[in-house]
């Protein structure tokens, strides 16, 4: 608009020297003409909004622009530009009605300078003015409603965000609740049973209690070395000593093999090489889990970890021959005031290995198996996808 006010004030100004240079009012017209140019070039400076100088600029644009078209009706078509300049300074209300007049003056000089009512002049600049104001408030309308939207994508984002975050939050917590679980949780249990038995043992059988001892204190420097790694977001201590999955189930059943459990691992076709860190990391914790539910819970004698390795998914099968449980039975959360009946214990009434063992699957696309009867001991299956050898 700016470009084409100039453009159309320029073409005035050269229309009316070429027809009228040496006529009375040329200086007059060409005075105005600069004066409604600088006039024009301050507008940007005052802003767009109604404001007490602004307005007073645009009364003044509009007095010289009438002065000009008074003395040169060729002048009339610079009122294009001023429609936007009015329309986009002052409220609709009174900018239509300042439109119609700046119009209204157009076509009377028009007509003045053609002697007679053409409806070319008559009908030319009202659908001028029409087209133009309709375009602008269309366009005003629509920038209106991107803004809205713009401040409604900007509010859901700030949402989203904050969602994201919440969400990242819970996530971390049930890792460290899964982490905690299964290791200082299991290892802290382990301690308390050893000393336990160090302490009834200490006076008739000091030797085997000191060996209770130096177990528990050996499992309390692995808890700790666990504690550490999880803190930091790292491997299991047993995969960190290298030597992959199998090698890390096997140091784990030696560890929970007691003269009450003897814990065996088997292993069914060659795992993949390397297999993927998060599924090493999540089928040992599965088995930590497993094993310390078998362990406080079952009663067993022997536990077995078999490995199964299959081409599209590994699958790790914890079974013992403990009392079992009906996995159907709901759970009920167990108080100090109300322990669970030993012969009715199900695996998870801890409330969290199971739901941490499912909770560690679900992230990996993995399942999990119960098959297990009140006195038929509990087999649990654990199955990862993998991507196809």
């Amino acid at each position: 608009m700016h470009t084409a006010f100039f453009v159309l004030l320029s073409a005035s100004v050269a229309r009316y020297l070429a027809r009228h240079a040496d006529g009375p009012h040329t200086p007059w017209v060409i005075a105005l003409s600069a004066l409604l140019a600088a006039l024009y070039v301050l507008g940007p400076a005052l802003g767009t909004r109604p404001t007490p100088r602004r307005l007073t600029w645009l009364g003044l644009v509009v007095a010289a622009w009438a002065l000009l078209v008074v003395l040169a009706p060729s002048f009339a078509w610079c009122a294009v530009p001023l429609f936007y300049t009015g329309l986009r300074t002052l409220p609709p209300r009174t900018a239509i009605p300042l439109v119609a007049l700046l119009t209204a003056l157009a076509v009377a000089t028009q007509l003045g300078l053609a002697g007679w009512p053409d409806p070319n002049v008559l009908l030319a600049p009202p659908a001028v003015a029409a087209v133009a104001t309709t375009v602008f408030v269309v366009m005003q309308r629509q920038a209106a409603r991107q803004d809205a939207l713009i401040d409604d994508l900007v509010r859901t984002r700030r949402e989203l965000a904050a969602t994201e975050r919440r969400e990242g939050t819970l996530t971390e917590r049930e890792r460290l609740a899964r982490e905690i679980h299964d290791t200082l949780a299991q290892g802290l249990s382990s301690q308390r049973m050893l000393l336990q038995a160090a302490d009834r043992l200490w006076d008739t059988a000091p030797g085997t209690a000191r060996d209770h001892v130096r177990t528990a204190a050996a499992i309390a420097e692995r808890s700790l070395a666990e504690a550490r790694r999880f803190v930091h977001d790292l491997t299991p201590a047993d995969l960190a000593e290298g030597g992959g999955l199998l090698q890390a189930l096997r140091a784990l059943a030696e560890r929970e093999t007691t003269p009450a459990l003897t814990v065996r691992v088997h292993t069914e076709g060659s795992p993949p090489v390397p297999l993927p860190a998060p599924v090493e990391s999540a089928l040992l914790r599965i088995a930590q889990g497993a094993l310390a539910n078998v362990r406080e819970h079952a009663a067993a004698t022997t536990a077995t970890l078999t490995l199964t390795c299959l081409d599209d998914q590994i699958v790790l099968d914890v079974t013992d021959d403990g009392r079992g449980f009906d996995p159907r039975t709901p759970r009920t959360p167990r108080t100090p005031r109300t322990p669970p009946a030993p012969e009715a214990a199900p695996a998870d009434a801890r409330g969290h290995g199971l739901p941490a063992i499912r909770a560690r699957l679900s992230q990996l696309g993995g399942t999990l198996t119960i098959e297990s009867a009140p006195g038929e001991g509990t087999a649990l299956s654990a199955a990862i996808p993998l991507e196809p050898r």
